[in-house]
């Protein structure tokens, strides 16, 4: 069988790829110029069952008819297109043109299942790309403990319920999934930027109140520390929390947490991640949690019904 790859930015194309072959498809990787890293051709130069062929972000006439020329009826979606990228860059070609202009809302979920639809209508079926990667799922649990690390502290499961309020109503406007949260009060949102920069963007406030806390024109006191806005109230790490959407189609936009989102994390002073369990991939899973157990960080796997109470809990 062949399979289509419909291919964005980042690693995670690759290992759909190295998932896919290792289960015997053949794989025509629709590249995208703007996004796809050039490696990919370095790859099917190594594979003489990998075929690429490029193409730009509003092609989809053409994308189109490279599967139907190369028999595939059945595609994946693997790798993130920035949303600036998808709203501010594209050129749509007649057939996305059309497609625009029907849409009620312009939020990627919209625009990435209209794209489905179009696709099916021309006998491709556009499947979850979990299917190719299942180990990779989060599971409930304190992650980093298997790692040699740790279970959250009470202050971040008091956190992660906080946030997990927040992170859900956030992605049920279908605005973004991530929340930074210290001492139960939110400093960041998620909206186009993405994960690890809504992560440097709490890093960055926290650091500017801290250097506030230390101005030499700073009112605020030890014994503030009840009242302040400051970091004597929100002196406790930051903790980061991670959802799927309420309805989230795993066949495009899963949630992924990777090595970049770890060292995103230790930059800004953030001490505990939590995902969703079984709709998270966690790229590069055993590197990724032995860094975050030496840097000190909780990686919590939430199941979307489960509560904070009890999760890496020795009691």
């Amino acid at each position: 069988m062949n399979l289509g790859l419909i291919a964005g930015n980042g690693r995670f194309p690759f290992l759909l790829l190295d998932a896919a072959r290792a289960q015997g498809f053949a794989v025509t990787v629709a590249a995208i110029r703007e996004e796809t890293d050039p490696e990919i051709n370095h790859r099917a130069a190594a594979d003489e069952k990998i075929t690429v062929h490029w193409l730009s972000l509003g092609e989809l006439s053409r994308l189109i008819e490279v599967f139907h020329k190369e028999g595939v009826k059945a595609a994946v979606m693997a790798g993130q297109v920035k949303h600036m990228q998808i709203f501010s860059s594209i050129r749509p070609d007649w057939r996305l043109a059309k497609l625009l202009l029907n849409l009620r809302t312009r939020n990627t979920d919209m625009l990435l299942g209209a794209v489905a639809k179009v696709l099916a209508d021309e006998g491709i079926e556009l499947m979850s790309s979990t299917q190719f990667l299942e180990p990779l799922l989060a599971e409930e649990g304190a992650l980093t403990e298997a790692a040699g690390g740790r279970a959250p502290s009470e202050d971040e499961r008091k956190n992660i319920e906080y946030g997990l309020c927040v992170a859900r109503a956030l992605a049920g406007f279908d605005i973004g999934q991530t929340v930074v949260v210290a001492s139960q009060a939110c400093l960041a949102v998620e909206a186009m930027e993405g994960t690890d920069a809504t992560i440097e963007r709490a890093g960055s406030l926290m650091k500017s109140l801290e250097n506030e806390d230390r101005s030499p024109t700073s009112t605020l006191h030890p014994s503030d520390n009840d009242q302040s806005l400051g970091t004597s109230t929100l002196e406790r790490r930051l903790t980061v929390v991670k959802v799927a959407k309420p309805n989230q189609d795993m066949r495009f936009d899963v949630p992924v947490i990777g090595m970049k989102t770890i060292e995103a994390m230790v930059r800004a002073g953030a001490s505990c991640l939590s995902v969703e369990a079984g709709r998270t991939l966690l790229f590069d899973r055993e590197a990724l949690l032995k860094r975050a157990a030496e840097a000190g960080i909780s990686v919590v796997g939430k199941s979307r019904e489960q509560g904070t109470k009890g999760v890496g809990n020795r009691e």
